[in-house]
């Protein structure tokens, strides 16, 4: 017995606390900033049905409790603000609203001639009514949804138990004859709460289902930018690999080709290709990692990469597609360094991909500009011909322009025409600076 008796008090003890925490210390500390504003329209009409409500409360006060104008103004001006600042202090407004009706109730019985504390009289016809009325009945439920609505799902019970328990609790106040409101109270009580808390965690589950789509995008997004950034470093590694082989095999080749050269010579030329073989066996071990990551099939991974000069095979399997594409060149064609020819063929080749996808039965025009400081790619398509197929994902053609483009210090634009076609306009600068004199 002693041990049930003390984990009850025990269990007594932490709902107290628990009370406190939650409704008590909340309403005593600053008021915080509320994340979204309140309709005016709501506040508006919130503020009319207050007023409405304070005359028909004042009156209920004044006459029926027997309290005198001026304090029932008071009590009913009290729960009628406190009706409005729900919307912003839901916790404080309900505290406001159960303490009136409970002073209200006290007040009522102690002002009754002949009523005690505790009972009241025994004419039926000098009684008075305390408690919730029908009026701070629909006060209350209102301030309790309100309350659902922007505290967690313990409060809002815990606030709901205790607006029963103060019923109740006025209910001593009331005469034994008198029919009491407290039955319907507790049910409208009961099912305001169940409805705030159940829009409450649909607002929140919504919520978090947008914070993890927002989420999911900008992962998709990285993992996009990653992966083109990842294709484009094994093409340039490529590159570069194959010229740092070509460099060893001339400092191979070198002091063959002079008759009795110096040794001065032949020492500078072998470092050269001993620093030439090893930044390429460093280059090939990256790039095994880089392709293991995303292998291809069919040995492609080992194929060189393409240049402008195999522009026009790409441009016959597009033609082969169905697609009609011309290709005019503006000024001398020349060879140009490596990245800015691997860039201009990737660039025309992801710029006729998007014009297949999203514009079919478009013509096109491809146009290469050798300028003297660099290369000018202009691809136009006209108006799509017939409704493009949904296109699932997220592609890495626009992204891969713009990686690249920024990669050689370019400029990229990428714009719709007057004609309902799309343009896609890159800049490649042939004299591209260092990373670290960019910087």
């Amino acid at each position: 017995m002693s041990d049930d008796g003390g984990l009850s008090m025990q269990r007594l003890k932490a709902a107290v606390r628990g009370v406190r925490e939650d409704l008590v210390e909340p309403a005593l500390r600053a008021p915080a900033p509320r994340r979204k504003p309140v309709s005016r329209w709501l506040v508006a009409l919130m503020g009319l049905v207050a007023i409405v409500l304070l005359a028909v409360n004042a009156n209920q006060y004044a006459f029926s409790y027997g309290l005198g104008v001026p304090l029932g103004i008071v009590l009913g001006a009290v729960q009628s603000v406190a009706l409005v600042a729900a919307l912003w202090q839901p916790l404080r407004a309900w505290w406001a609203s159960t303490l009136v009706m409970l002073v209200g109730a006290w007040t009522a019985s102690a002002l009754a001639p002949g009523r005690g504390l505790v009972f009241a009289i025994a004419d039926p016809d000098r009684a008075v009514q305390a408690g919730w009325t029908p009026v701070t009945i629909g006060m209350q439920a209102a301030i309790l949804f309100l309350l659902s609505l922007q505290v967690r799902p313990r409060v809002a019970i815990e606030a709901l138990g205790l607006s029963v328990l103060a019923g109740f609790l006025a209910r001593l106040y009331e005469p034994p004859a008198q029919g009491s409101a407290i039955g319907i109270a507790v049910i409208l009580f009961a099912v305001v709460v169940l409805l705030g808390v159940s829009v409450r965690a649909g607002r929140e589950a919504r919520s978090k289902l947008v914070e993890q789509e927002e989420l999911t995008a900008e992962e998709r997004a990285r993992r996009t930018l990653l992966e083109e950034r990842n294709r484009i470093a094994r093409e340039l590694h490529d590159v570069v690999a194959h010229h740092m082989s070509v460099i060893s095999i001339q400092a191979q080749v070198a002091p063959h080709l002079v008759e009795n050269p110096p040794e001065e010579l032949v020492e500078n030329l072998a470092g050269i290709r001993a620093n030439a073989v090893e930044a390429l066996a460093e280059l090939r071990r990256v790039l095994g990692v880089l392709r293991s990551e995303e292998p291809v099939a069919d040995g492609t991974k080992d194929a060189p990469q393409p240049t402008l000069d195999r522009l026009g095979e790409l441009l016959e399997n597009v033609r082969a597609a169905g697609m009609t594409v011309e290709l005019t060149t503006v000024g001398e064609p020349r060879t140009l360094p490596p990245g800015v020819e691997l860039s201009g063929y990737r660039i025309v080749q992801e710029a006729l991909s998007n014009a297949m996808r999203h514009a079919p039965g478009a013509a096109v025009q491809v146009q290469l500009d050798y300028r003297a400081a660099g290369l000018g790619v202009r691809v136009t398509n006209t108006r799509a011909a017939r409704r493009p197929a949904p296109s699932p994902g997220a592609g890495h053609g626009l992204l891969g322009m713009r990686e690249r483009t920024a990669m050689l210090g370019g400029e990229l634009a990428i714009r719709p025409t007057t004609d309902g076609g799309f343009e896609v306009l890159a800049v490649l600068p042939t004299d591209v600076p260092a990373v670290e004199d960019r910087a």
